[in-house]
């Protein structure tokens, strides 16, 4: 990446309907999943006086040199379940989930099924990687996270393909591993998904530890902002967005009813107040120049007065692996 802050590989996502959602923009915001700067640097155009960055990843620093320039936008080494330690009264917090368009491109992360390197999967610096679960986990505990966090219906069987393997020959790479799996599935019919993207996506968020992140992240923001701060959630699969969407629920005093046809009772002091009624996704424009936008979906919120207060993660709707029940 050049000097210039402008020449990013990452253009962020639904940043039209963001920046529109929450007009006007001003103070001090959070960005929780820096990446390469995209959202800081529309925040900041908009009208933002400064932006703290958050990412656990240490190869950001690297890359972000550019932010040493800008005396507007400090950068931080951390998960955004933290954000709260690095600012307060923040009249806003945008979270962009997932894993980022610069570590998937990178073999060296262990990420993609279509680049061979090392199954690490870690998007800090520290603790398991991909390879340690493939070759240590029980058959039953690696067929429960292919099962819980990727849907993965043929988890037993490429659970037991892998077991069987790794006796012979442990796990080092992540084509070795995409192709066992491909081997324990038909092939996929045009248009649809690798056979291995739901092995990886479960292996990823299992390593990362991406629910309870995402769970504390959402508390965090809450404790973090003044009344009238935005939150602003861009999320990219379903698990994530009914996350958020029960959090905001549940934090706004409207608990989604039993029944589908009755309406949602009011519950609470309300801490939120729900901007965007249905989740909001990419225009035909913005999906034509990025397909990463595909799958996103935004949300967001606006911070009452109201005192922050925890939400039990059963509440969300959160995934949750049988020896963590």
């Amino acid at each position: 990446m050049g000097a210039d802050a402008t020449e990013t590989p990452h253009r962020p996502v639904l940043i039209g309907p963001l920046i529109a959602a929450c007009a006007p923009i001003r103070g001090t915001w959070l960005d929780g999943t820096f990446g390469a700067g995209g959202y800081a640097q529309a925040l900041l155009a908009a009208g933002a006086e400064r932006v703290i960055g958050l990412d656990r990843d240490p190869t950001i620093v690297e890359i972000a040199h550019w932010v040493a320039e800008d005396s507007r936008i400090s950068l931080v080494e951390d998960t955004f379940s933290n954000l709260d330690a690095h600012g307060s009264d923040l009249d806003g917090v945008v979270l962009d989930l997932g894993v980022s368009s610069m570590q998937l491109d990178q073999a060296g992360r262990g990420f993609s099924f279509q680049k061979d390197g090392p199954l690490d999967m870690r998007m800090g610096a520290g603790g398991t990687t991909a390879a340690d679960l493939v070759n240590t986990l029980a058959e039953p505990d690696i067929a429960d996270i292919l099962f819980t966090y990727g849907e993965e219906r043929a988890s037993r069987r490429i659970a037991r393909r892998i077991v069987a393997r790794r006796a012979e020959t442990p796990f080092e790479t992540t084509l070795d591993l995409a192709r066992l799996v491909e081997s324990c599935l038909p092939r996929p019919k045009p248009g649809q998904s690798h056979a291995a993207t739901r092995t990886f996506q479960a292996l990823r968020i299992a390593v990362n530890d991406e629910y309870d992140q995402l769970a504390e992240g959402l508390m965090a923001a809450e404790r973090a902002l003044k009344p009238g701060g935005h939150l602003a959630v861009v999320t990219f699969h379903s698990v994530e967005d009914r996350m958020v969407k029960r959090f905001l629920q549940e934090r706004a005093g409207k608990r989604a009813s039993v029944s589908r046809h009755a309406p949602d009772i009011a519950q609470d002091t309300p801490a939120f107040e729900i901007l965007t009624r249905k989740a909001v996704g990419a225009e035909a424009a913005e999906l034509a120049d990025n397909p990463r936008a595909r799958s996103a979906k935004l949300r967001v919120a606006r911070r009452t007065a109201a005192p922050a207060a925890p939400v039990d993660h059963a509440k969300l709707g959160m995934p949750r692996l049988k020896r963590d029940r």
